[in-house]
């Protein structure tokens, strides 16, 4: 039996909200593929789902920690597909799930590479990326969902850490292992700074742990600096709207020389600047989209920092090869763009 996310059919889920708890235990033995799919599909983003007939059931408890969730599903066996269509329609800025299997056995692939995994290990999935994993006996995980731009790791990092198992016999895995599987069990009992801040706890070790799989030095995975880096790219997403937002000015909000501002984001494939620029362009973006007909261009390039709609145009054809009136009239329908090549001087 197959079950396409990309074609769903009508169904009433409650407690669609981003905590939550959905089971196919009380429906009608008909009713329970078309749910356990929609339900998969709302948590984690539109998938190929396949299970043997009269298999689809489990539950999905969610719970916020800030900007992220913590998800735990149960279920029977099956297998979920992520296609480079289902990938364009949901967009490029997918989140990363960072992933314990607690019971059961899976196979991940993706980037190329195929990982089998067992209880006790952890594994990462980028949803941006097609993938395939498999479950192909009764399963529990406990995951992290998590925006790309809190997980602070580039987007060739990412790509070098999915589908490589991360399991307890590694120095941070073994401790990262155990406080996500607690993380997980207790989301929706903290106070939402104390989640928000334990689980990016979580996010700092799994980037330790990615030093560790690319083979760097400790120094260039230090926790400090990795956590001092997630702080300064937070304040840079609350502060977009400010024309006054320059490497400078962050330097200064955190007591740290420009020079060493600088040092933080080589590896983040950017400068502070560009950096800055590609998150305006990014929020640019998708309010031209959500609100194709609704602001003028300038409108928009004003709410997100940019003092000149000129460079505003200019810089958003240099990053997505059309203009930002272009994109606004396509109302987002048209294929999505690759992310930003090339970007103008912030």
């Amino acid at each position: 039996m197959v079950l396409d996310t990309s074609r769903p059919e009508p169904v009433r889920l409650e407690g669609s909200a981003p905590g939550g708890f959905h089971t196919t235990a009380a429906l009608p033995v008909l009713h329970r593929g078309s749910y356990w799919r929609e339900a998969l599909s709302r948590t984690f983003g539109a998938m190929r789902i396949t299970a043997p007939d009269g298999v689809c059931s489990g539950t999905i408890r969610t719970a916020p920690l800030g900007r992220l969730r913590a998800v735990t599903v149960e279920g029977e066996r099956l297998s979920a597909l992520r296609t480079h269509r289902l990938v364009a329609r949901d967009g490029e800025d997918g989140p990363v799930v960072i992933t314990l299997l607690d019971r059961g056995v899976a196979r991940l692939e993706q980037d190329g590479r195929e990982a089998v995994l067992g209880p006790g290990d952890m594994f990462v999935y980028d949803m941006a990326r097609p993938f395939r994993l498999d479950l192909p006996q009764s399963f529990r995980t406990k995951s992290l969902v998590v925006p790309r731009d809190v997980l602070g790791l580039s987007e060739s990092d990412i790509a070098h850490v999915t589908a490589t198992p991360l399991g307890p016999d590694t120095s941070l895995g073994g401790l990262l292992s155990p406080f996500l599987a607690a993380l997980v069990d207790g989301a929706g009992t903290y106070s939402p700074s104390a989640g928000e801040l334990m689980a990016r706890n979580v996010v700092e070790m799994l980037g330790g742990l990615a030093g560790e799989v690319l083979g760097r030095s400790e120094a260039d995975t230090s926790g400090g600096n990795r956590a001092l880096l997630l702080r300064i790219q937070a304040f840079i997403d609350r502060h977009l709207p400010d024309p006054d937002l320059t490497p400078e000015a962050i330097a200064r909000a955190h007591r740290i020389s420009l020079r060493y501002l600088h040092k933080l984001f080589e590896g983040e494939e950017a400068t502070v600047g560009r950096w800055i620029q590609r998150r305006r362009l990014e929020e640019c973006r998708r309010d031209l989209a959500r609100h194709a007909h609704g602001s003028t261009i300038a409108a928009v390039a004003h709410r997100w920092g940019f003092i000149s709609a000129a460079h505003f145009s200019r810089a958003f054809r240099a990053a997505y090869g059309m203009a930002p009136s272009e994109w606004r009239d396509t109302r987002g329908l048209a294929p999505h763009p690759p992310p930003p090549a090339r970007l103008l001087s912030a």
